[in-house]
């Protein structure tokens, strides 16, 4: 049949479901149409097998100065495609590819609307999918749709057509599990050359056909059902510990993150599950997203050195903004059973992971050599000298980049190349206290260039942030394993976006990475990856760098997010575990909105400022989303923060 000529799209439908006959009256076949020229079709198709039909649509995501050229594409179910290719070669900002997705995005949710009306998707997830559409001419659309299919995970993928050439027939039979083409005309020149009446097909026609079809014999779960079912109970958001510990298993690596900087419930639930980890795992470590020499000052103390009286003391390091980071309730509560803790049991630290911390780093490694060789804290004070250009970091990248002062790198290195060499050969100092010393040197390295790439633009200034607390991690892990004689066991507590696994998020299409993903990189069965969702509640924030705190309130989150999904549930906190096969890790492959809120939070611009698209499943091992949270309490509150956000409505006169 190589060139036969249809009478019409029902024709063609009908002749296309004579060659798929064996997939009749089964119950996991799916059949979808392409809008609009492909639902005729389809619906003939599915009419016959007695199958379900949808739609699928496909919006090509075009480059905004040549519209015609694609980018990628976006698909339902949330899929998006991107062509790395043109992305690269046209060097397309991720604001742009973003831009042009919520456009394509918005316009494809209308279209769906148009025709399914309230009516979900019919889910995709193990089924065999039947993808029909009236012919191929490029194949341009049904490749983005089969690529975009491919991420909601059928378990077969047909596409079937009436009419397409010989060599594109051939092509897609290497990217799907079958293809089906009725006629293959030679020389192809265009698919309605196949039909005598080739029409074109309004949307009332898809809709009425939509509405004639087969009705599923099961009623298919809307992704809200699926989740509320996955829903694994959580209480103060934090699971049994039955829960905790089959998924946490053998890992020595356990990130627990948070969706915003200033959260009383994500700090509070983060802290019960170290605990639990601590004292039923036996995990040696807390690091934290915090300033090196600040955190070790809090170390010293949990341990029963230093001269703090209590953790409120010890906390007196963290002066810069924003010190509620780390100087509130809920650390000092934990910190305090820590400190109690160490006095039964094994000892277990506080460190940083963090690099801002340029000139008190500078200044502790000298400290720590003027105890043991004046000549050498000598040599130090030299080469840090260089440093000199203000009081912060910023300030002197910002001096650096436009030129001012020399090229500190090089004696940098040497400074911390001259401190481990006189650490290999003095046996006399505490081991802590040497590892402190040369952590300070590194840090100093690091935030040297940090600074420095922030204004000069050389490389991305996050993956140098990240990189230096990746290799912090492994070089702690490395310092505790020795001193404790078996393999270190760390938590970590940084935000979702150092620790969940960047190539999940759009932050990838930057070229950038973070911690959560190094980690999963260096040591790929040995760690878990945990985040923290919230719908709405307050949060404690400023309006710029800098500021002062404020309780603010959170909005609502987006229709397209993970957290609206999570909120229309109804159920008041849960977790979902993603580390076992299941179908809330199939729905949630579909790429949602995620918010991250870190120390600003600007509500006015919220969908620019504060969220991203993600995959979840791929971004965290596990999720603990609790729906409405409260603002996390410095220990230092302000009348301004006690008063909290005016609402919406107050009189802007007054």
């Amino acid at each position: 049949m190589a060139d036969r000529l249809f009478r019409d799209r029902q024709d063609a439908g009908r002749v296309l479901a004579g060659l798929l006959a064996h997939y009749r009256d089964r119950g996991d076949v799916l059949v979808l149409g392409l809008p609009r020229g492909g639902v005729p079709v389809a619906y003939e198709v599915a009419t016959a097998l007695g199958a379900p039909l949808d739609v699928f649509l496909v919006r090509k995501l075009g480059l905004p100065q040549h519209r015609e050229l694609a980018m990628g594409a976006l698909a339902s179910g949330g899929v998006m495609v991107l062509n790395d290719d043109v992305v690269r070669g046209y060097r397309v900002p991720a604001d742009v590819v973003r831009r042009v997705a919520d456009e394509e995005s918005r316009e494809l949710r209308r279209r769906e609307r148009a025709y399914r009306g309230d009516r979900p998707p019919l889910r995709v997830e193990g089924r065999t999918v039947i993808l029909v559409d009236d012919g191929l001419a490029t194949g341009a659309s049904m490749r983005a749709a089969v690529r975009a299919l491919r991420e909601l995970g059928p378990g077969r993928l047909v596409v079937a057509v009436p009419t397409a050439s010989a060599s594109t027939c051939e092509e897609f039979g290497r990217e799907v599990d079958e293809v089906v083409c009725a006629t293959t005309p030679s020389p192809f020149h265009a698919v309605g050359q196949s039909y005598w009446d080739f029409a074109q097909t309004d949307d009332r026609e898809v809709t009425d056909l939509l509405r004639a079809a087969p009705a599923p014999t099961v009623r298919d779960e809307t992704d809200v059902d699926v989740v509320r079912a996955c829903a694994i109970p959580v209480e103060g958001g934090v699971p049994a510990d039955d829960v905790l510990f089959d998924l946490v298993g053998d890992a020595r690596f356990v990130l627990i993150g948070e969706a915003s900087h200033g959260t009383h419930e994500f700090y509070g639930a983060r802290a019960r599950m170290t605990r639990r980890l601590i004292e039923e795992r036996g995990f040696h470590a807390v690091a934290v997203e915090a300033d090196w020499p600040d955190a070790y000052r809090v170390n010293r103390w949990v341990r029963g050195h230093g001269e703090d009286r209590d953790a409120v003391e010890a906390l007196g390091g963290f002066e810069r903004f924003p010190a509620w980071m780390w100087r509130n309730t809920e650390v000092v509560e934990f910190l305090t059973w820590l400190r109690g803790h160490n006095e039964r049991r094994d000892q277990v630290g506080f460190y940083g992971l963090d690099l801002y911390s340029l000139h008190r780093s500078a200044e502790q490694v000298i400290a720590y050599l003027e105890g043991v060789d004046p000549e050498a804290a000598a040599r130090a004070r030299d080469r840090y000298s260089c440093l000199d250009h203000s009081d912060d970091g910023q300030g002197f990248g910002l001096a650096a980049a436009f030129g001012a002062g020399e090229d500190c790198e090089g004696r940098i290195l040497d400074q911390l190349l001259d401190l481990q060499r006189h650490a290999d050969r003095d046996g006399l100092l505490a081991e802590d206290e040497r590892f402190h010393a040369e952590r300070n040197a590194h840090v100093v390295q690091s935030a040297e260039r940090y600074y420095r790439t922030m204004f000069g633009g050389r490389v991305s200034s996050w993956n140098l942030r990240d990189e230096h607390m990746g290799d912090t991690l492994d070089a702690l892990a490395e310092h505790i394993g020795v001193t404790a004689g078996e393999p270190a066991k760390i938590v970590v507590w940084a935000h979702n976006s150092h620790l969940g696994d960047a190539r999940a998020t759009e932050m990838s299409l930057r070229g950038e990475f973070n911690l959560g993903q190094l980690v999963r990189e260096r040591h790929p069965d040995d760690c878990r990856l945990i985040g923290f969702t919230t719908y709405t509640g307050t949060v404690t924030a400023a309006d710029d760098w800098g500021g002062p705190a404020d309780r603010k309130r959170v909005r609502p989150a987006l229709d397209d997010s993970v957290e609206r999904l999570f909120h229309d549930t109804g159920l008041v906190e849960f977790m979902l575990d993603f580390t076992k096969p299941g179908r809330a890790a199939d729905i949630l492959e579909s790429a949602r909105l995620e918010r991250a809120i870190g120390v600003i939070y600007r509500p006015g611009t919220e969908r620019q400022s504060h969220y991203f698209r993600t995959r979840l499943p791929r971004q965290f091992d596990a999720v603990i989303h609790v729906d409405e949270t409260r603002a996390l309490q410095p220990l230092e509150r302000t009348a301004r923060w006690e008063a909290g956000e005016l609402p919406e409505s107050y009189p802007h006169a007054v």
